[in-house]
């Protein structure tokens, strides 16, 4: 009677397991270049300068069942910053600031995936910027989630010191002219590649006719 009862059990656990639903794999997104946006701001003088860089890619790994698992690489293409002015543009491009000659790029590598609350997280990591590496975490809130589509928005802030952009001029009625911390905020929009499709019946080409012979 104990094996019938145990076989009982193992069948009933099996059943169970297979009604259960499935676990998300994780899905891995490509950022859109096309709607993502980076931008920064630092004081100048008495106000702030506004400025992004137009060229953002990279790649997003998420599970949703579990954060942790989670994973970014991103890139930005340091020679595409904009301020709207282009004498400026090109001084930020040279070696006294992101020394884009040498560093064209700048990256973020994700270390770690926290998730502190509903629709936010943290996200710890290395960035390189200007030939510098240095951790910094980005909070970062989940604008959207849809089918193959997926929104955040993440914000930190980081000293340009750390990264060896030391430049700034003293001023005859004292202070500089530029602050050292910048505030940077990323809005991304990635996108799951579509899924291959099984091919229809209708996409299959039909097997050559046979050929005839000529007739005696």
């Amino acid at each position: 009677m104990s094996k019938i009862r145990n076989l009982m059990i193992a069948a009933a656990a099996l059943a169970a397991l297979s009604l259960s639903p499935a676990l998300a794999a994780p899905e891995t997104y490509k950022i859109d270049p096309a709607h993502t946006q980076a931008g920064f701001s630092i004081r100048h003088l008495v106000s702030r300068v506004q400025g992004r860089f137009r060229t953002v890619g990279g790649e997003i790994v998420l599970d949703k069942e579990n954060w942790a698992a989670s994973k970014v690489t991103a890139e930005i293409d340091a020679t595409s910053i904009d301020t709207g002015n282009e004498k400026r543009d090109g001084h930020l491009k040279s070696d006294d600031f992101f020394k884009t000659e040498k560093n064209p790029k700048i990256t973020f590598v994700s270390t770690a995936v926290t998730a502190p609350g509903k629709d936010k997280l943290i996200v710890a990591g290395n960035l390189t910027m200007a030939g510098v590496t240095k951790p910094v975490t980005l909070d970062v809130t989940i604008t959207g989630l849809m089918p193959g589509l997926a929104g955040f928005e993440a914000k930190t802030k980081v000293n340009r010191q750390d990264f060896g952009i030391l430049w700034n001029h003293t001023l005859d009625a004292g202070g500089v002219v530029l602050g050292d911390d910048v505030d940077i905020t990323i809005t991304v929009e990635a996108k799951a590649p579509p899924k291959d499709a099984p091919p229809k019946a209708d996409d299959k080409k039909p097997a050559p006719a046979p050929e005839k012979k000529p007739g005696k």
